[in-house]
């Protein structure tokens, strides 16, 4: 695969500034891209090295700290968007991401990929990423437009209903668009790392499936829950 240097990396710096001037004009805020272009920079290159540590070592309860820590930061990201910051709330958002992600990563680890170990940490920590951030963004997506719902008051049935069409949006369009529109982004690096494209096709298949189903059932698991227990409540 060609090789990138930090020095042509930054001309993608260019297209960004402007969109950074129109954001400050438009919004008047000029620290928000710029804070998440440089922290993701910083994130990339710690994780970078500590991957290569992860993968060296395979040390499974190295793998299981990691993990929990991902999820962990990406139930505190959801929090950001909803209303109710409480203990309860953030509980109830890290047991439906953990289920819902668990019984994904067993399916894909233990079944489909049919590893020689269940703790492969060159597969495991991908795959668990892209599991955490994909429920991490339709969980976000649903219930901000939940409470949206329920401030107007709508029922709970309606709210529900609302937000969890709303939340899919997206993984659906992505499923009708890919391959038509687009190459994903999976699919794409393992061409260009030289991986015959009918095996990068399979992966990219179960990345979709995994993609519209792991966030799908996160959000099913926290509106059953938000149910029984009341964690919600009308403006």
């Amino acid at each position: 695969m060609q090789t990138i240097s930090f020095y042509n990396l930054a001309y993608m710096l260019l297209p960004l500034a402007i969109v950074v001037y129109f954001y400050f004009k438009y919004t008047q805020d000029k620290k928000e891209i710029v804070y998440a272009t440089v922290r993701m920079v910083l994130q990339l290159l710690l994780i970078g090295y500590l991957l290569i540590f992860i993968f060296n070592t395979k040390n499974i309860f190295l793998g299981l700290f990691i993990l929990t820590f991902m999820l962990v930061i990406a139930t505190m990201i959801v929090l950001r968007v909803t209303t109710n910051k409480s203990l309860k709330n953030y509980s109830l958002i890290f047991f439906a991401s953990f289920i819902s992600s668990f019984i994904h990563l067993f399916l894909i680890l233990e079944v489909v990929l049919d590893l020689e170990s269940f703790y492969e940490p060159r597969y495991a920590i991908p795959l668990a990423g892209m599991v955490f951030a994909n429920i991490m963004n339709i969980i976000s997506l649903s219930i901000e437009r939940f409470e949206k719902e329920i401030s107007r008051n709508e029922s709970f049935e309606e709210a529900r209903k609302i937000s969890f069409k709303a939340c899919m949006i997206p993984q659906i369009n992505t499923l009708l668009a890919v391959g038509l529109v687009a190459l994903p982004g999976m699919m794409t690096g393992q061409i260009l790392s030289g991986v015959d494209p009918l095996i990068a096709v399979r992966y990219q298949i179960l990345i979709m499936i995994m993609s519209i189903s792991s966030g799908g059932l996160a959000v099913i698991i926290y509106y059953n829950f938000l149910e029984k227990f009341k964690l919600y409540s009308k403006k």
